[in-house]
This record gives C-alpha cells, structure tokens and sequence, in this order.
C-alpha cells in the first residue's frame, strides 16, 4: 500500500511530510508555522481487476452466468467475493452487492445502463470492499428516481446513484455516467478513491461524497451539483473528513461548494476547473466597489434630502401613527407574527407527514444519516459556494486551477500554505482566505477579481508570483475569523479584528491593483525581500499602504502608488531608505521617474489608475545622496507592470529633489497637498494616531477635517 503522510506538529512548526512507503517515489516536505493538530493523509491502495467468474446480463429477464449472484424482478444481489461483469440495461433494476465483512468484490461494468425508480440503482450493503472498473471503450450509464423506498425507516441509505456503506474504489478506462435525481450522485460512507475513468455526474445534491475520505490519483472527472461538487463530511473523527487530489482532471460546476473537505484539502497536482454558485458575476460583493455611490453622486457629497425636508428632520409618519409606533398589523395577527394555522392534529414545528417508506429530499440536502450534524459548527453555512474549502487546513503543492467562484475561491477556516501550481482565480468574495495563517512559498497567483484578494491573520509570502485585483483591499491581515455575511454590502464583510495581523514578505513577486487599501494589516507589516507593486485607491478615504502597528522594511523593492489622503509610509525605524512623493494629481499610466544626482535610475514608473502619491523602497537608495523626480515623459523599453527594469527614460518635467538624511525623505511637488501618515518610530495607522503630524493641505483644511468628511459619508 502507498501511503502518504501529512504530519502537523507543534504548536510553532508545522511540518507537513508526505511520505511514500513506495521506493519509487520521491518524498516531499512541505513547512509552515501553524497551530498544533495531527491527522494521516493516506493514498490509497491502488486496485486491479482480472477476468470476470461470473457474467450478469440485463435485460427484460436478466441471466446470470456464474456463482455468486441471483436475480429476483430484476433485482440482482451478489452475496459472495469475486469478480462479476455487468452488461445489457434495464429500465427498473439494481445491483445489491450484500457479501460478508471480509469480501472484496469487482464488479465491472461492460457497458451498463442501469435504471432505478424508487432506490439507488448500485448499492453495496455490505463488503470489505467494492471495486467498480469501468470496461475499455465502454459507455456505461446509471439513473436513479426522484424519489426512494426504504427499507428501514430509521436509515437515509442509500442516498446516491452510486451508493456504498463501506469502502469504494472506481477504475477502469471507460466512460460512466451517473443521473442523480434523488440526491448524491457517487457516495461511500467510508473511504472512495477515484484511481482512473471518464467520469460525469449530474447530482440534485451533492456529486461525489467520502465520509471517511476521498482521494483521487487520475481521472477525467466532470461534476454538475446543485449542492457540493466533492465532499467529505466525517465530523466525528480528526483523522478522517480529508480530501487528497494527487492527479487528474476535474471539472466542477456547482451550486455550492466546489471541494469541501471537513478537516485537511491536499493537493499535489492536477487540472482542477471549479464555477460555484454561477460564478463571481453572481456576487453583489465583488460587483460594488467599496463606497460606491449612488449614480451621479459625487465623493463627499451628502445625498439629496426629500423635497421640504430639512437635514435633521425626521420623515413624517403615516396619518394617525405616532413617532415609535408599529405599523398597523393585518386583521387578526398579533404583534411579534402569528404564525399560519396548522393542519389539524400536526403540532407546532412537526413536519409534514410523508407517504409511508417515500422520502424525497429537498434540494442540498444531504440525507446521510451517519453525519452527526451537531458536532459540526464550522462548515454548516446557510448557502456556502467557495471553490475549494476546509475546516481544518489546505495545502496546495502543486497543479493548474482555474477557479471562478460567487464566494471565496479558496478557503480554511485555519491554515493554508501554497507551494507551488498555477491559478486563475475570480472570486466573488476573497479570492484566498485563511483564518489563522497563509503561507505563500511558491506557485503562480492570478486573481483577476476579488472583493479582497489575500486575506488571513498572518500573511507570510515567501516566493512565487502573485497578480491581484481587488474592489476592495487587496492584502489584508487582521485578527479573528471570516465573518462575512450573504447581503453583499461592503460594511458586512468584517474579518474581525484583534491588532495581531502580520504581513511578512521575505520574496517573491507581488502585483496589488486594489480599490481599497493596497497592503492593509490590523498589525504590522515586515518586508526583507521581493518585489511588491501597488496601484492603490484613487479616492481619499483609503490609502496604498495601511498599517495599525509597524512597516519595518529591511530589503527588497515597495513601489506603492494611489490617493495621498490617507497614504501612510513604512515605519522611520526601518533599516531601508524611503521615498515619499507628494505629487499633484497624475493621470493614469503618467511615467514617474527618480534619479539619484549621480544619473542612477531608481524608479521608472507608470501607474494603472490615477495618482498623488507614490512611495518608494530600494536597496538603491542611499543616504546622503540627493534625487530628482520627474512626471511624464516616455521610457522606450518594455514595462512589467508599469514597472521599467531600465534608466532609459526621456521628456519628463523635473518636479522636486531632495537629499537623504533620515530613513524617510519627502520630496514634494508645488501646489500638491502634503499628506501626514507619516510612520513614525512605527505608530503609524488612522488619524490620531502616536505620531500623527497634522498638516494644511492646499485646500486650507486639515487632513483630520477631510477626513472627518469621509466619516460622515
């Protein structure tokens, strides 16, 4: 057996460790700092199937030839171990495997099209192990009704097309088709591996569930689900509920979730392609940028009063209502909601009485009667459509996504590390969240949409390449966990905040394009290495960088680029020099240039979006030294980004110099407004803030009156 372990450790060092007991693989280790928790990740044993001993033939009069199995209206039941071959179709059938406790049985599928009206057209009852292999170039096909008859009144199994209350595995190179019209498509209660097959599911629920696990190591896997894509749900046991994805092709389109594991997601490689809930165009969130206004209203201005009404006066209320009173109530229904009246003899809260042994489950709704819903308060979300989702931890070592998600794109409600793959990821909501920590050490990161990018309580990147676009902020770090809600309004998506957020970036590449803040940690932020690039807001009430407690930046290169009301510098403590640029406001894509006196290019510049402040931080930026800025003009070689790699720029107009002597050097066009947020011994933050300067700005107001403007919007 091929296992592989994921080991979490200390309280300090989480140590992931996938290990193969296969001489042939390579062993990979994965590294983070995270919580104490432990949980074994296994792939699980790969399967084989040999020729058939026995032959079950659908049809009008089903035959079987062999040992092993009986048919009765249809109905076959195999009661032993063996290998059984199913071909031929029938319109009102099913295959029950009801063998002993330590039998393993293969049952393949030669071309089956197998029809069941009232139950779970394959169900396995009791096994060791149930091995469905899909026969080469065969087309295979399996419907269930829209409603089940059962045996036992107490149970909810089956519950899928595909059903097993014991351990599944599905191979095989043909092609398998499941129509789930009652509920799952493909479910165990134990552990299901999808080693190979062309697999498609049309699910009213969810389409394919391991309680225990499911794992997937190849494949070409197609999912449509009205409530989760794949799920495993195992509340009870910490050591099981995971997800592991070594391989294959998936493509999800789902009402829910797209992969939603109840403690551990891993996954090592892949093409995974997952749309949940219709996509980020469904989400009110990523379509309303933050403080939108209504049409026509202008930043700062107040909304219209209703004609004859003056600021401060209260609406007038309905004739005959007092200030305070409740609206009248309909004729007979008391205050506080008089419920409807009940048929006779069915008490208050009692459901409706369902035909004898018919049950027909509303839409997502799961009828897996194993899964102790209580203990679980973690994933139990009144509508939840993220892509790829855990309770526990995700860890992403490798593999091509392409994510396009109404909620969040990816989601722990602990921690994520990414170590390497590619994304594409639009997201309604946050493109990657993590409650506790994000570890970012490889991989390529495309966020194309988001209403915040990246956001977690501690932020560590540490290599790879990362591109965002934000409505909102685009890195954020604060403390407590995700307490979005469905109504989509900006002032409803809080990540509740404790003042221990950090951002750390030691490498790596990072792009921000954000609306809101561009960098923002209820915290501190450290930067030794790497290269971040913001174009941050355009409006006054938010700013490229945000920091409540500390920017220490040792290393690397920080251009942020944005509105200058609220622009807030790296801390005057840090080890690297600053350049803070006050500039009168630069269209969109104006080349901003600083030379240092001895010809030097250190920045070559053309912001995204419209700007008055830029700030600047560079190994190249020595003390004693004077530089020159410069706005407009050309650079002839090709940017990334905005961003020229080169000193070849020309036709600019010179607008201020000056020469360094402390950490942070404001250099300040005339007829700009000079902003205060200023980091000082690292008090840096909102207004009123340790430290804070303030200053008139060429308005004659102080930065506190405009911002006490922005408050009263």
């Amino acid at each position: 057996m091929n296992k592989k372990l994921v080991a979490m450790l200390s309280a300090l060092a989480l140590c992931v460790t996938v290990t193969a007991c296969s001489k042939n693989e390579d062993n990979t280790k994965l590294q983070s700092n995270t919580n104490k928790t432990s949980i074994n990740i296994e792939s699980l044993e790969n399967e084989s199937v040999s020729d058939p001993d026995t032959y079950i033939k659908l049809g009008t009069e089903t035959t079987i030839e062999g040992q092993g199995a009986e048919v009765s209206n249809n109905k076959v039941t195999i009661t032993k171990a063996g290998t059984y071959s199913v071909s031929g179709k029938v319109e009102d059938g099913q295959i029950i495997i009801d063998a002993g406790k330590e039998d393993k049985v293969y049952l393949i599928l030669n071309g089956a099209d197998i029809n069941c009206s009232n139950s779970a057209p394959i169900y396995v009852k009791n096994a060791k192990k149930a091995i469905i292999s899909l026969a080469e170039g065969t087309e295979n096909n399996i419907t269930d009704g829209e409603t089940y008859v059962f045996e036992d009144e107490s149970s909810n199994d089956p519950n899928a097309a595909i059903f097993s209350k014991d351990d599944m595995t599905i191979i095989g190179s043909g092609k398998l088709t499941v129509n789930a019209n009652y509920n799952n498509g493909i479910a165990s209660n134990d552990d299901l591996k999808i080693q190979s097959g062309n697999i498609i599911v049309n699910a009213k629920n969810n389409g394919i569930k391991g309680k225990d696990c499911i794992n997937v190591t190849d494949g070409n896997i197609t999912i449509n689900s009205k409530g989760d894509g794949m799920k495993a749900d195992n509340t009870t046991d910490d050591s099981k509920g995971y997800i592991y994805i070594e391989g294959g092709k998936i493509n999800i389109n789902s009402e829910q979730d797209g992969i939603q594991a109840e403690t551990e997601l891993l996954v090592a490689d892949g093409y995974i392609t997952i749309k949940t809930g219709g996509g980020s165009e469904n989400s009110t969130k990523a379509n309303q940028s933050l403080g939108q206004r209504p049409d026509g209203m202008t930043k700062g201005e107040k909304p219209t009063m209703p004609d004859g009404m003056n600021k401060g006066e209260r609406p007038t209320m309905p004739e005959g209502q007092t200030q305070g009173e409740a609206p009248a109530l309909p004729d007979g229904q008391t205050q506080g909601g008089q419920p409807p009246q009940l048929p006779d003899g069915q008490t208050q809260g009692e459901r409706p009485e369902m035909p004898q042994d018919i049950r027909q489950p509303s839409n997502n709704q799961d009828t897996n009667s194993n899964t102790n819903t209580s203990t679980n308060t973690s994933t139990d979300e009144s509508t939840s459509m993220k892509a790829l989702k855990a309770t526990t931890n995700i860890i992403i070592d490798g593999g091509t996504f392409n994510i396009d998600s109404e909620d969040d794109s990816i989601h722990s409600n602990a921690n994520a590390i990414i170590n390497g793959g590619t994304f594409e990821i639009a997201s309604g909501d946050d493109g990657i969240h993590s409650d506790t920590q994000l570890d970012i050490n490889g991989g390529t990161i495309n966020i194309s949409k988001s209403y915040e990018g990246i956001e977690s309580t501690t932020i560590n990147i540490n290599d790879g390449s990362i591109h965002l676009v934000a409505s909102d902020d685009g890195i954020n770090a604060a403390g407590g966990n995700d307490i979005s809600t469905e109504t989509g309004m900006a002032e409803n998506d809080k990540f509740s905040s404790s003042g221990n957020g950090l951002i750390n970036i030691t490498g790596g590449y990072v792009y921000v394009d954000a609306s809101g803040d561009g960098i923002d940690a209820n915290g501190n932020i450290k930067m030794a290495g790497g290269t971040v690039l913001v174009n941050g807001p355009t409006n006054d009430g938010n700013g490229s960088l945000d920091y409540d407690g500390t920017f220490d930046i040792s290393g690397g290169i920080l251009v942020a680029a944005g509105s200058s009301g609220m622009a807030q510098m790296p801390s005057d403590s840090s080890s690297q020099k600053i350049l803070n640029l006050n500039l009168t406001s630069q269209e969109a894509n104006t080349v901003v240039n600083v030379k240092s006196s001895d010809g030097k290019n250190i920045l070559t510049y053309a912001p995204l979006k419209n700007y008055s402040s830029v700030i600047v931080s560079t190994p190249d930026i020595k003390d004693n030294t004077k530089y020159t800025v410069s706005v407009g003009g050309t650079a002839k070689r090709e940017a990334k980004d905005g961003l020229y790699s080169d000193g070849n720029y020309s036709g600019g107009t010179e607008v201020g110099s000056e020469t360094t002597s402390n950490t942070i050097t404001n250099i300040t066009q005339e007829g700009a407004s000079t902003n205060s947020m200023r980091g000082q011994g690292g008090q840096g933050g909102r207004p009123g803030g340790k430290g804070h300067k303030m200053q008139l700005n060429t308005n004659g107001q102080t930065n506190n009156q405009i911002n006490s403007q922005i408050t009263e919007q």
